[in-house]
């Protein structure tokens, strides 16, 4: 993967003032980045600083990271007031308001860990970071996160036992111990408290933990109109009708911004389709929405029949067909191994 051609492009307007759009940094150049009066403003004059960002910036190519957000010296040598803040609100934002969550973490349930990401905010402080929680056994966690974990924990079971009736998450304090660095951790174990029962919670299915792990975070994107959510394969292993329930809620209800996949045709059925995007066979043109879709039709059904008929622009699905399959099959029993 590489991250090439980064704009940031802004317009700006005040009682006083007004702005037009235009880039505040292109780096389509062989040069560190235009406009050149900008740069100026965002950089400097000193031409060793030019250079060890033009190096930053060939790195960043390499290793797939943005360069406009990569370092802070740039931002320390801002001479513009209003240049500076922009860019410091989209790196707050990039570190505190966006959250991505890949199939790693599915991987890391199948092996009994829990990855538990959160923006948790009281009355005196906000936390936003994540663990992993193994589930085989006592997890040690810093000392300082046991309070940020335990209150996480109860603020999901509100929703959880409405999503899950009857179910709740426990922490269970196993005590202090000291780490090979020297530090003080606990040793905590999660479990399941259902129909006043305590089983460890390493017992659940994986659509429960897979909800447990998002769940958080989707408790802040339906409350935070300034939080985006991107998960990949939500609906792995979760029932499909609670899936629908969720995504509807937050569809109609929520302030935030939630971008998933999913192999589940079920969110078709309670989404509405200006939210929705499907994949294609063509690799120029990767996603389209589907047209030609009336109000009765159901989405579910309307993207079955075009896997049929193919009606729209592009092919969303590569042919099968049932004779070959059988084919193939009988085929392959036929081998030895």
């Amino acid at each position: 993967m590489e991250i090439f051609d980064e704009v940031l492009a802004f317009s700006y307007k005040s009682k006083n003032d007004k702005m037009r759009k235009a880039p505040l940094i292109d780096t389509r150049t062989d040069e560190l980045f235009t406009p050149k009066a900008k740069m100026q403003e965002l950089v400097g004059n000193d031409k060793e600083k030019y250079m060890d960002l033009l190096v930053t910036k060939r790195l960043t190519k390499a290793t797939s990271r943005s360069f406009i957000f990569s370092r802070e010296q740039y931002r320390r040598n801002c001479r513009n007031e209003l240049y500076m803040k922009l860019i410091e609100s989209l790196y707050m934002f990039g570190h505190r308001e966006l959250f991505v969550i890949d199939t790693e973490s599915i991987g890391l349930i199948s092996l009994n860990t829990l990855p538990l990401v959160f923006k948790y905010r009281n009355e005196t402080s906000e936390a936003v970071g994540g663990v992993l929680l193994s589930l085989n056994g006592p997890a040690l966690i810093p000392e300082d996160t046991y309070g940020i974990v335990e209150n996480v924990i109860k603020n999901m079971n509100i929703v959880l036992e409405q999503l899950v009736p009857g179910l709740r998450i426990g922490v269970v304090d196993l005590g202090s111990t000291m780490t090979k660095d020297g530090k003080i951790a606990k040793q905590i174990q999660l479990i399941s408290l259902k129909n006043n029962k305590q089983i460890p919670f390493c017992y659940e299915s994986e659509g429960i933990k897979n909800i447990v792990s998002n769940l958080q975070l989707l408790i802040v994107v339906y409350n935070n109109p300034s939080v985006t959510v991107a998960i990949d394969e939500l609906d792995s292993g979760v029932f499909e009708y609670l899936l629908g329930e969720m995504l509807n809620i937050i569809s109609e209800k929520g302030k935030g911004q939630l971008i998933f996949t999913s192999h589940n045709l079920r969110p078709l059925e309670t989404i509405d389709k200006g939210f929705i995007a499907f994949t294609t066979t063509n690799q120029k043109n990767r996603y389209i929405r589907l047209t030609n879709v009336k109000g009765t039709n159901n989405l579910r059904d309307f993207y079955y029949r075009d896997i049929v008929l193919g009606e729209q622009s592009e092919q969303v699905y590569n042919p099968t067909n049932n004779f070959e399959i059988a084919l193939a099959f009988r085929e392959a029993g036929e081998i030895e191994i």
